[in-house]
């Protein structure tokens, strides 16, 4: 299946003799998680923006300032939301079918609305910018090979598995539901997100990217500073609203 994007900004171009300059002030603190993903965003080849549907901290106007910030400092932005694996979700937590089917949807049309708001309000960057649902990508070649190495790693590392592992606790760990049955379609989520949270240039074939959220995601924290599972040119940057 070919690639299409869900939606692409413009690029802002500048005119004959005049200088595009990026808004003044500052919305974020940014803290890299290592020294290389700090010279990767120096690099600015590209920035990924992860979108949790149902999280009430991706707003409108969060998505335009990460639009904003990350389209003045990197030369590609691709703003993805995950939209597989929702409805497996609500079902471990305790809804049926029909419940599950609904939540999905609503959850579905909410993110997709404040992407798209929020790309109707971010100001023209430099950046090529797009918006992109998880669904859209799993048949890239480049996912494809990710995700395989991925399974592998995960079979045969001890260490990695356990990462994971520990991951899905702390995001599912409490709520209504079998504990089970949430650990396990929080697992075949994590799965879903891995090639992009260790290897988006390989997914997306770009030089190098650094994926931006609002915190340090537990499965960093659990591998303690060890990136042999990140691929080259895969950074991570902790970009937290002042």
């Amino acid at each position: 299946m070919p690639f299409q994007p869900e939606t692409t900004l413009p690029v802002e171009e500048p005119g004959p003799g005049r200088e595009v300059r990026p808004p003044t002030g500052e919305v974020f603190d940014a803290s890299c998680f290592t020294p290389a993903c700090q010279r990767l965003l120096e690099r600015g080849d590209h920035a990924l923006i992860g979108v949790s549907a149902g999280n009430s901290y991706f707003s409108q106007q969060r998505l335009t300032q990460l639009l904003t910030w990350t389209g003045w400092r990197c030369a590609a932005v691709d703003l993805l939301y995950t939209d597989l694996h929702l409805d497996t979700m609500y079902l471990a937590s305790g809804d049926d079918e029909a419940q599950a089917a609904r939540r999905t949807t609503r959850a579905l049309r909410d993110v997709r609305r404040r992407v798209r708001r929020a790309m109707e309000a971010a100001p023209r960057v430099p950046a090529r910018v797009r918006a992109l649902a998880l669904s859209e990508t799993v048949d890239l070649p480049g996912y494809r090979s990710a995700l395989d190495r991925i399974d592998r790693e995960l079979a045969e590392n001890p260490r990695m598995r356990r990462a994971c592992e520990e991951h899905v606790r702390q995001i599912v760990g409490g709520g209504p539901g079998s504990p089970e049955a949430r650990f396990a379609a929080g697992l075949s989520y994590l799965r879903a997100e891995l090639p992009y949270l260790l290897s988006t240039p390989e997914v997306l074939g770009v030089p190098s990217s650094v994926c931006c959220y609002h915190e340090l995601l537990p499965l960093l924290v659990e591998l303690e500073g060890d990136t042999s599972c990140l691929q080259p040119g895969q950074g991570h940057l902790v970009l937290r609203p002042r």
